[in-house]
């Protein structure tokens, strides 16, 4: 499973390559527009194919979730520790999680967990250098929720990911910092695949 993260912030042409990238197979988008007001919100969403809108889940803006008829969010480590997720049990859910340790204790309620970093981050330069969460993955003991590595993956370090007992890869700068993100999803989809 390949997954990819929006970037905080508007890229030019996003929500056009975001309709490309599902066409060429990506299996889910993390919509993580912190930045952006409900209407704005709103306009980035229904740029995006409505044949898509199944696999696109929502960071942030929660409460929009009815109104875009989303049935997949996502919770930061802090929303999760501090049960804002409750009032969303009909939805399918994920969270985040930095440690091996609190991923095994996530309960069956979690559809699936971002682990990171798993390697320095592309996106968030130095953050993530000293992670030895890859090793760490080894120790995995919670089969009801999948594990999602997360943090410095690109084409050429995914296959050692997904060797390493993880259930699946999010992409974010990978992707965004590229001057071609199609280019780059296709090579990380190929790499999947054989």
């Amino acid at each position: 499973m390949i997954i990819i993260i929006t970037p905080e912030k508007m890229v030019p042409n996003e929500t056009e390559i975001i309709n490309v990238l599902f066409q060429e197979g990506l299996d889910l988008l993390h919509i993580r527009k912190p930045f952006i007001n409900s209407e704005e919100m709103m306009d980035f969403f229904q740029k995006i194919n409505p044949e898509f809108h199944h696999q696109l889940v929502l960071h942030n803006h929660c409460y929009l979730a009815g109104d875009l008829n989303m049935s997949r969010l996502h919770f930061r480590e802090i929303d999760r520790q501090n049960n804002l997720f409750s009032s969303f049990t009909d939805k399918i859910i994920s969270t985040s999680v930095h440690d091996i340790e609190t991923f095994n204790e996530l309960s069956e309620e979690w559809n699936y967990a971002f682990i990171s970093p798993v390697f320095p981050s592309i996106s968030k330069k130095g953050y993530g250098k000293d992670s030895n969460i890859l090793n760490e993955i080894e120790k995995r003991d919670n089969s009801n929720v999948k594990l999602i590595a997360l943090g410095g993956i690109h084409e050429n370090n995914i296959n050692e990911v997904l060797n390493s007992n993880a259930d699946g890869v999010a992409l974010l700068g990978a992707i965004w910092e590229s001057d071609n993100p199609l280019q780059i999803f296709r090579k990380c989809r190929q790499n999947v695949l054989f």
